[in-house]
């Protein structure tokens, strides 16, 4: 029998509506191979390039989970934990939590670098269920005393390759090495190199392996093409395609040539803004912001914005500099075609760069037609059929004072079981703050079941009261198979 919907899965119909909601009503494969088995508990290795719906697929068992479970969260101790190589990944990660989150009064806090510390300390302390984390961040506040895995009950690594990547895996082994032994984990990763591989074997207990939509092979919804250039006509090449196109993204190889990149479209009349590692994070998320909204067309981007960020309708990548790796070339097209659309991969290529492009493309897979081109050639119009349009620089806006820092724990905690109401009532204090963190623990606080009112991290992170949890952690399920596939 095929499985067409989330409810065929076992996902409860409360998380299936807000799915609707969202205009999400069928899985696509990676979900509809994995969701089975992680809702039963099993430990999952799932395997999928970025855009195949991973995220859905290790939320929707988590709050599933930790709402069977149902028992207070303790100060610093999260029950769950999701680890991301990136700010952008962490945060992105959190707003699809949130609905899901809210419909089961769970409660979730995001910590990374580039931001001060105190308003995730606060947030920790107040108890979180969730706690969404970039590896080095999380380290710091596990050195500081501020958080403490011993109470985790599910683990997700989410682009554990990309972690790879960026030499995170000690601090993340440190970090699984923390939890508890008996908890659920998910690695969700697009390669399986040797370093990831240690990880699986270490970590996870007989996972069951889905894979779907391989990272290292082309997406037959995407077109590429190669346009070789001089470096004379290259900014003027680029500035006709973009003129064209609704939503762009634009791949350089280096931090400062982003950012000059940015601001030459800019002068020619591309509303442009940058992503790299140099910007601050109120930069980062202003800039994300613009792109996502349509205020500004273009998105130009280092390779760390090539993993795991999630912009709807982007129908053009281009490679202004091509990478240095296939590796890097798929996960960078992979912001255009995602879930079964179309889209257009461009590669920039110079004359020096010809034999590292052919290279390139012949280890990815990738048969892309190369044409010789000037800013006047009719190939422009027919790769990016849309009307020049050239509105002009796009402009910040004049930043709000006292904003709310980035990285805040956000979330719902301890509604009613009655759905869907704001909360009304004061702040109200843990029946047990005072957890002792030598010898015998206490236990577990039930949440008191007499308020009627919802309850949320307010903006200084205070929780309030909520419904009761029972202390006791059930056993965990566990799958009996060691590998699957999906029914495509």
């Amino acid at each position: 029998m095929s499985i067409d919907t989330f409810t065929d899965l076992g996902v409860p119909a409360e998380l299936t509506k807000i799915l609707a909601a969202q205009g999400i009503t069928k899985p696509s494969p990676i979900q509809a191979a994995s969701l089975p088995d992680s809702l039963d508990g099993a430990d999952i290795l799932g395997r999928g390039r970025t855009g195949s719906g991973k995220t859905l697929a290790f939320l929707l068992p988590l709050v599933v989970g930790l709402d069977e479970n149902n028992y207070e969260a303790r100060p610093k101790k999260p029950r769950a934990l999701v680890l991301a190589p990136t700010r952008e990944l962490a945060t992105q990660i959190n707003t699809a939590l949130a609905p899901l989150a809210k419909e089961y009064d769970l409660t979730h806090v995001t910590v990374f670098g580039g931001v001060g510390q105190k308003p995730q300390v606060d947030a920790l302390r107040k108890g979180t269920d969730i706690l969404i984390a970039c590896p080095g961040r999380l380290e710091d506040l596990m050195n500081q005393g501020h958080a403490d895995l011993s109470d985790v009950e599910i683990t997700i690594l989410d682009e554990a390759d990309h972690m790879a990547d960026l030499g995170f895996l000690p601090g993340v082994t440190r970090i699984l090495k923390a939890t508890p032994d008996d908890g659920q984990r998910m690695l969700f990763s697009a390669t399986l190199d040797s370093g990831i591989k240690k990880l699986v074997d270490k970590f996870l207990h007989n996972p069951i392996t889905h894979e779907a939509d391989s990272a290292q092979s082309p997406v037959t919804t995407m077109t590429h093409h190669v346009l070789h250039v001089t470096d004379e006509h290259h900014l003027d090449v680029l500035v006709n395609l973009l003129a064209r196109t609704d939503k762009a993204v634009v791949f350089t190889r280096t931090k400062h040539r982003a950012k000059r990149m940015a601001k030459k479209l800019n002068a020619a009349g591309v509303p442009s803004v940058e992503l790299h590692g140099n910007l601050a994070q109120n930069a980062r998320t202003r800039n994300m912001a613009a792109f996502s909204s349509g205020d500004a067309r273009v998105l130009v981007a280092t390779d760390i914005a090539a993993r795991g960020i999630h912009i709807d309708h982007v129908d053009l990548v281009i490679h202004a500099d091509p990478p240095v790796e296939h590796k890097a070339y798929l996960h960078r097209s992979g912001r255009t075609a995602r879930a079964g659309a179309a889209g257009t991969v461009i590669t920039m290529m110079t004359d020096e760069q010809t034999r590292d492009v052919r290279d390139l493309l012949r280890k990815a897979g990738i048969k892309a037609p190369t044409t010789r081109v000037t800013p006047e050639h009719t190939l422009i119009a027919e790769l990016v059929p849309g009307e020049p349009n050239l509105p002009g620089a796009w402009t910040s806006p004049v930043p709000t004072p006292k904003q709310r820092p980035a990285g805040q724990g956000t979330g719902r905690r301890g509604r009613s079981r009655g759905r869907g109401r704001d909360s009304a009532g004061p702040s109200a204090t843990r029946n047990n703050e005072n957890v002792p963190r030598h010898g015998t623990e206490q236990p577990r606080p039930a949440r008191s079941n007499t308020s009627t009112n919802a309850g949320s991290h307010t903006p200084n992170g205070t929780p309030t009261a909520g419904r009761s949890r029972s202390r006791k952690r059930p056993a965990k399920r566990r799958g009996t198979q060691h590998s699957s596939k999906p029914n495509n």
